[in-house]
């Protein structure tokens, strides 16, 4: 059997975002077959302010939970593998609370996310998944409480800042369009930083493998969009830094006037941009970029 790197993605995404939160356990190997990533996460006291960042996924890690990532849509029999493997945890754990004489509350056993591409209605119909609209967004339907099961839809979630980290997980469209918006974050955000190093240390582990699957293919060809035009920009800030760096030294400030002609110096390269700034006065960089508008 060989690994799925599409798992081992998901599983390292989930791990580097939910760490600041609390207790990150990953699945391990995820075999091919299998094409999934599996995350065990159990909450600890933190700052607001890192909850708030993280949005939808913040919320669905408030409680001790297990997420499964689905790359494809799924059907009863999966459900049903996970039914069962939730409930042989939920007799592991009633069975050390009466050892220790306790009683376990039902509210507090993990919830299961099963996160998918797409779901059917079908498939939601069949397991009563109804949706919760007063506390969650749509796209995410709740089975009977007594399983303590949702499925999250990727493709139904609204195109918000709140669900960005979620729907980077989707498919095709939907992963492409999370992307942009990662990439259109501000240089300084944190876990746009944080994401993009976990998207360029994947690409180099697995740019040299040839038994990639098609989810594997589709995944590499999004990354790599998304991480060569978030380095691009990153170029191009730093560019724009050095230029300016040049036009404060010579004219001790950046004024409204020579702001205009920044743009203007990016379009040359540095070794074209870098004797201007050091050797024109400013009046003769204005004149000189004013012609070109």
């Amino acid at each position: 059997m060989t690994q799925n790197f599409y798992s081992l993605f998901v599983e390292h995404y989930l791990e580097g975002l939910l760490s600041p939160l609390g207790s990150v356990e990953v699945s391990g190997v995820i075999t091919d077959s299998e094409r999934r990533g599996i995350v065990l996460f159990f909450p600890k006291g933190t700052i607001q302010t890192e909850r708030h960042s993280l949005g939808l996924l913040a919320k669905v890690a408030q409680s001790d939970c297990s997420i499964e990532v689905y790359c494809e849509q799924i059907g009863e029999t999966e459900v049903r593998s996970c039914l069962h493997k939730l409930l042989n945890v939920f007799s592991t754990l009633n069975s050390q609370a009466s050892a220790e004489g306790k009683t376990l509350d039902d509210d507090n056993l993990p919830r299961l996310w099963i996160l998918v591409p797409s779901a059917s209605q079908d498939l939601l119909n069949g397991f009563g998944a109804q949706l919760e609209l007063e506390n969650w967004s749509t796209g995410i339907y709740f089975l009977p409480n007594v399983f303590r099961i949702a499925i999250v839809a990727i493709n139904q979630l609204p195109v918000t800042s709140e669900t960005l980290w979620l729907r980077l997980l989707g498919r095709g469209a939907i992963q492409k369009q999370a992307l942009s918006e990662l990439v259109a974050l501000p240089l300084s955000n944190r876990l746009r930083r944080n994401v993009l190093e976990i998207i360029y240390r994947w690409r180099i582990s697995v740019m040299a493998q040839t038994d990639l699957t098609l989810y594997d293919q589709e995944l590499i060809m999004n990354l790599t969009q998304a991480y060569e035009e978030a380095r691009a920009q990153a170029v191009q800030e730093g560019q724009r830094q050095v230029v300016e760096n040049l036009l404060r030294f010579r004219f001790s400030s950046v004024d409204e006037e020579l702001s205009k002609v920044v743009d203007s110096l990016l379009q040359l390269a540095p070794e074209e941009f870098t004797p201007l700034c050091l050797q024109l006065s400013r009046e003769e960089l204005l004149a000189r970029f004013d012609s070109h508008e």
